[in-house]
């Protein structure tokens, strides 16, 4: 038996999905030691407590071979390097630097004029100007990055009527009222939908990516025509089409913006 992570159901071996909350199942093998079915990450074996995952394979190979373990032989020590004989580098011969004169000193004149007019409005005008082009210029990453939420919807062809995604919840339900799971997607009020089941379809949200899987239908879950086994379940993409029953009467087309 395999028990349900989420609602602690037993269902029988073999089992995908479980029976009650339509939960995906973990895997499951056989013990090594005893042939009881075990999860596939467990440690220890739940009948005899077999352990499943040795820690070291070396360990293990070294516990199970007979004898002490050979010795190593100490390494003999090499024979030290010969230093090199040191290099003689003889100096350049000195350049005997050329007799300069002592520059001149040289007293400048400052002739101090009235300023003009002009000068004195184009003198005022220029911090002002400068003042405000640096006011208004626009500084390097100061508007701040928007990120764009990704947001998806069902367009039913029927009827040509949008249905946009709940973007809080993990797990959408689609299918009719009922008192075990209601639907976050109610197709009652569509024509036809009456093939539809009370418990027909999930779609889930794992980051960016949109899945569905068909949880038990009567009719079916069809995706671009091509039936969706239950307990399996297909990425969904933008133009997919999405058929709840057969004959292609309650159809809708999965968007992504």
């Amino acid at each position: 038996m395999i028990v349900c992570p989420n609602c602690n159901h037993q269902n029988p071996d073999g089992a995908q999905a479980c029976e009650a909350c339509y939960t995906p199942l973990p895997a499951t093998t056989a013990c090594p030691n005893c042939g009881a079915p075990v999860q596939t990450d467990a440690t220890f074996c739940g009948q005899c407590g077999t352990n499943l995952k040795p820690s070291n394979p070396l360990e293990v190979e070294a516990s199970a071979a007979p004898g002490p373990l050979p010795s190593i032989p100490d390494l003999m020590n090499p024979d030290p390097l010969v230093a090199p004989d040191p290099l003689e580098v003889s100096s350049p011969p000195s350049i005997p630097s050329p007799d300069i004169p002592d520059p001149v000193p040289v007293q400048a004149t400052v002739v101090n004029e009235p300023p003009t007019s002009g000068s004195s409005a184009e003198s005022s005008s220029e911090p002002s100007s400068r003042s405000t082009g640096a006011s208004g210029a626009a500084m390097p990453g100061s508007s701040k990055t928007q990120l764009q939420q990704q947001s998806a919807r069902l367009l039913h062809t029927q009827t040509d009527t949008m249905i946009e995604l709940p973007s809080q919840l993990s797990v959408i339900h689609i299918g009719k009222p009922n008192d075990q799971i209601p639907p976050d997607i109610d197709v009652s009020g569509f024509p036809n939908s009456e093939i539809v089941s009370r418990i027909h379809a999930d779609i889930r949200v794992e980051g960016d990516a949109y899945y569905i899987e068909d949880v038990g239908s009567s009719n079916g879950t069809y995706v671009n025509h091509n039936p969706l086994p239950s307990g399996n379940r297909h990425r969904l993409r933008t133009g997919d089409r999405i058929s709840l029953g057969k004959g292609d009467k309650v159809t809708f087309l999965f968007q992504v913006s």
